[in-house]
């Protein structure tokens, strides 16, 4: 099953911030085959949203919302279970700095 893992940034790391973690973490779960695809993303400032009312486009910059957190980047996960997909978040650094938040593909039936 696959899994969409957001890397979530966090104001109150439980240390300081070490990339080179991520690179292992990359490493380990690509020559797996359990890491399917993940990229870093720009910060929000660089996001659009858009959305159709009444048949009229908006397009707005940046997020809606305020907040300190913010999704910057993504992996998809290829997992037999959702408890392995927990297993692997774990293991990511992020889950130190920040958070992650897996979100099961949903199927289609």
């Amino acid at each position: 099953m696959k899994y969409m893992m957001f890397v979530v940034t966090d104001s109150q790391p439980d240390h300081e911030k070490d990339d080179s973690d991520v690179n292992i973490w990359v490493d380990e779960f690509d020559s797996s085959g359990t890491r399917v695809i993940g990229e870093a993303l720009e910060p929000p400032a660089a996001s659009k949203v858009v959305r159709v009312r009444d048949g009229r486009r908006y397009v707005t910059d940046g997020p809606f919302t305020e907040t300190k957190e913010w999704i910057c980047g993504f992996d998809i996960l290829e997992c037999d279970s959702m408890d392995e997909a927990i297993e692997v978040a774990a293991k990511h650094p992020m889950a130190r700095n920040g958070q992650l938040e897996l979100r099961p593909f949903l199927v289609w039936e």
